[in-house]
């Protein structure tokens, strides 16, 4: 893991002279919002719809779920990791929950189609396999950053991470280590598990895509299949304590994601059997038809 993946030197000759951080995390979260729009953006070109609202919102989508993500950390470890308003907005050096982005970037899409109308299962269909892109990414910040972190681990895979980290913090806190240890003990890479998690469902929703009956298979197959993903790799970590009935707040929310997804599918399932069917709206559509398309 790398926190500061490398500095960048700015000088103003016999002025001033500093060396700017680039964080892995933060670089992460970049690489994700770029490959996720790329992505979103050729399967557009591909499925005949307007590549340009996935430009105009995805924005709107990365600023919501940014917030959202951070703003849920926040409030879940106030008083732990986050003592004051400015710890709370550096968000660069990690410390965001995922199911807290996945809400505000839900929040984001529904506000920016309400403004800007645009058929609603094609493009949820499209915005499937970035999500799972930006998954991988996000979780190899997590793994540079050293959050996230696993339960303890006997396997050759195992990490063990540098002081001062979380993972290191937390074993000093519960005696486990003593405080001038090098690095903690070793570790379930659960951050890689999870990115690995998103490479196999990025690979599942690609190949169901050509094959799905109607639009909006490919997110219910995404809302099916990654809470049960993240239920099991919760098991494996070790920087949540229980919330309720013995599970990990992550686990509760992924149940009520998993039941989320069960009623999308049953509704999906009594619509007719059709691909772009609720898709007025392509590439040269007229002003009517793109107001139609928020019905």
């Amino acid at each position: 893991m790398a926190q500061i993946l490398f500095k960048i030197p700015i000088t103003i000759p016999y002025l001033w002279h500093a060396e700017i951080p680039v964080y892995g995390f933060g670089l992460m979260l970049v690489l994700a919002f770029v490959s996720s729009t790329a992505l979103a953006w050729w399967r557009c070109k591909r499925e005949g719809l307007d590549p340009e609202v996935i430009f105009d919102m995805a924005f709107w989508i990365f600023l919501c779920g940014l917030v959202g993500a951070r703003l849920f950390y926040c409030i879940e470890f106030w008083g732990h990791d986050i003592h004051n308003l400015l710890e709370a907005l550096q968000y660069w050096r990690g410390g965001i929950v995922y199911y807290g982005g996945v809400a505000g970037a839900a929040v984001g899409f529904l506000a920016y189609r309400w403004f800007h109308p645009f058929p609603f299962r094609p493009y949820l269909d499209v915005l499937a396999p970035s999500i799972a892109v930006g998954m991988f990414f996000g979780r190899l910040g997590c793994f540079l950053n050293g959050c996230c972190y696993g339960d303890r681990c006997e396997l050759p895979w195992a990490v063990a991470f540098p002081a001062h980290t979380d993972p290191w913090n937390h074993q000093v806190r519960l005696g486990l280590i003593p405080p001038d240890a090098a690095r903690s003990l070793p570790l379930h890479p659960t951050q890689l598990y999870s990115a690995l998690d998103g490479l196999v469902l990025l690979l599942l929703l690609t190949a169901y895509y050509p094959v799905r009956r109607r639009d909006g298979e490919v997110m219910g197959l995404l809302v099916l299949t990654y809470p049960i993903t993240r239920f099991l790799i919760e098991f494996l970590r070790n920087d949540e304590g229980a919330f309720f009935a013995g599970l990990t707040i992550s686990q509760n929310i992924s149940l009520l994601l998993l039941l989320v997804g069960l009623a999308y599918w049953t509704w999906l399932s009594r619509l007719p059997r059709d691909r772009n069917g609720d898709a007025p709206t392509r590439i040269g559509s007229s002003p009517a038809e793109l107001a139609a398309a928020r019905a």
